[in-house]
């Protein structure tokens, strides 16, 4: 089995695991980026995260934080076994000579040219994933509202609704400015933190006989890294790409961030900072233990 087949199953696996463990912070996660301003004096929809989780299972039991789980779970297979395939091509370009490992910074470089293929992949799925996990929480309700935004069956309704209504194609890359600057200094980060933190948990540069915890702090610390570096770009994203088509709030990336700030202060653009580090150890730890655990099966 060569070691693209190796790659591609691992990451696949890994990213099933991330996305299990995972899913349920992301939804909560997108409720609060996406949920609007509140009218003076009102108080906001949700008023944290577990606010969120609760007001979630009233409404729609546990299946409602698995909502939109059914294009991610696809998806993020793909998307895992891309980005560790990319990745481990790189990693044969920088190597020297066939099996030394490779430096921190060299594995940053390799996680930055990952996150560059991803973000192709990463930008159409995500578009369809905000819109339906945000669907209730941008659900306008009482007098005097807004007409409630399009209502979608499901992720196939949602690209058959931005392909016909939303400029076709290009309409499904709404978000890839800032995708890419989430993606490309975040995988840089994550496995940069990852290669640094094996070292230093293997007390050298042989990480071949780490144990599975140290796998899981390893690959948990790293996933936290990845959103501490690029968070607000990640706000920006999810209400770009929510936004309405026919009259949109935000003109671009640099506008959406402004009036984020000026309307929300620094906080705005950490809204949903909380679920989403929640998330990211346990969500990155099972991925990158599932990934190393299958790579190391397959020889």
């Amino acid at each position: 089995m060569g070691d693209v087949a190796k790659d591609l199953t691992a990451g696949t696996v890994g990213g099933a695991a991330q996305l299990i463990v995972g899913h349920p912070f992301d939804t909560i996660k997108v409720k609060l980026q996406s949920q609007p301003a509140p009218l003076p004096g009102q108080p906001p929809k949700y008023t944290g995260a577990l606010d969120a989780v609760k007001q979630t299972l009233a409404a729609e039991g546990p299946r409602g934080l698995y909502k939109g789980m059914g294009a991610p779970l696809a998806t993020v297979a793909a998307f895992n076994a891309l980005l560790f395939t990319v990745r481990g091509q790189m990693e044969t370009l920088l190597r020297s000579e066939p099996g030394t490992p490779l430096t921190v910074s060299q594995q940053v470089v390799c996680g930055a040219g990952a996150g560059v293929a991803v973000s192709f992949l990463a930008c159409p799925t995500e578009l369809i994933k905000c819109r339906l996990q945000a669907q209730s929480a941008l659900a306008t309700t009482g007098p005097g509202s807004a007409s409630v935004a399009v209502k979608y069956g499901g992720p196939m309704d949602v690209a058959r609704h931005v392909l016909q209504a939303e400029g076709g194609a290009r309409g499904l890359f709404k978000g890839l400015i800032p995708t890419l600057a989430r993606e490309v200094p975040g995988n840089a980060a994550m496995f940069g933190v990852y290669e640094a933190l094996k070292q230093y948990l293997a007390g050298g540069h042989d990480t071949s006989n780490l144990g599975r915890g140290s796998l899981i702090l390893a690959g948990g610390l790293a996933g936290a890294s990845f959103w501490a570096s690029v968070y607000p770009t990640d706000v920006v994203k999810s209400v770009l790409q929510v936004d309405d088509y026919k009259n949109p709030k935000f003109s671009g990336s640099i506008d959406a961030f402004k009036k984020i700030l000026k309307s929300e202060g620094v906080k705005g653009l950490y809204k949903g900072f909380g679920p989403a580090m929640a998330r990211s150890v346990p969500a990155n730890g099972a991925c990158f233990l599932a990934y190393e655990v299958t790579r190391s099966s397959l020889g």
